[in-house]
């Protein structure tokens, strides 16, 4: 029953998708809104830009195939980026006009920083997706922040794997995943994940903060501490979950108990016990 009941408080979530068409690939689009009916469903859904443009002419197939409203707006100014206010004075207009629980917005431009600012301090979410090339102010604002390529791309075509390249795919796959947890980097700055200090403070505090007696943290609890105090998803860092993050960094011990629950611990902590006492 509890499940269902979070299953359909999700459901009626309504989001406000507000994309910058001039800043996101329209490939991106069936992926997005797939991360975003994990928080409720975007029944608002605006793409901003001058579709006049030979630039944004590809787009047309995605407004109608994913029911996304074109907003047009010329370029009144050379050098002057009149689609970032027109998406910004419609954000504010929803925000007092409508209904929502949350917003999204597409982009990869930190001028939209100070709205994500007003909208959370408003009490709604934001949900961000955007390039690596996304400043760090923008990233840091929204509630949950996604760079596209983290993201599976739904339409994206299978190439057929010929019988006799089978055992090769096979190999490499078997090659990656027995590579060593401290080899993944940030993809961003390259570096080893232990030697992202922002990170580090970030999964330490959470441990700390969720750990028990014992000096062993929830895995699950950690982890929601982890994304309480900044934008943080997993994918960004190249793994799947909280979990597959913190073994990847290989600061932590992680335990999975017979009942399924894991629990994780800061490999500092000299004073916890050698395992969960659960």
């Amino acid at each position: 029953m509890e499940n269902e009941d979070r299953a359909r408080t999700t459901s009626d979530r309504r989001i406000a998708l507000l994309i910058d068409a001039d800043n996101v690939p329209h490939g991106k689009i069936a992926a997005i809104l797939a991360e975003l009916s994990k928080y409720g469903t975007a029944n608002i859904r605006r793409a901003y830009g001058d579709w006049a443009s030979a630039n944004l002419r590809s787009w047309k197939d995605k407004l109608h195939n994913f029911a996304i409203r074109p907003i047009q707006q010329f370029s009144y100014s050379a050098g002057k980026n009149a689609t970032d206010i027109a998406l910004v004075i419609d954000a504010m207009e929803l925000l007092y006009t409508q209904r929502l629980d949350a917003f999204c917005l597409a982009s990869s431009d930190a001028d939209f920083t100070p709205l994500v600012m007003q909208l959370k301090a408003n009490g709604h979410d934001v949900y961000g997706f955007g390039e690596r090339k996304t400043p760090t102010p923008f990233v840091n604002a929204c509630t949950t922040f996604l760079y596209l390529d983290s993201l599976d791309d739904a339409e994206q075509p299978t190439t057929p794997v010929a019988p006799d390249e089978e055992p090769k795919t096979k190999a490499r796959s078997a090659t990656r995943s027995k590579a060593p947890a401290e080899k993944l980097a940030d993809k961003r700055t390259g570096k080893s994940l232990s030697q992202d200090t922002t990170l580090m403070t970030i999964l330490r505090g959470a441990v700390e903060a969720t750990a028990q007696d014992d000096g062993w943290a929830a895995m699950s609890s950690a982890g929601s501490a982890a994304k309480r105090q900044a934008p943080i998803d997993p994918r960004n860092y190249g793994v799947k979950n909280f979990p597959a993050l913190f073994a990847a960094t290989g600061l932590f011990d992680i335990v999975k108990m017979k009942g399924g629950q894991s629990y994780v611990a800061d490999k500092r902590n000299k004073d916890r016990l050698p395992k969960p006492n659960r």
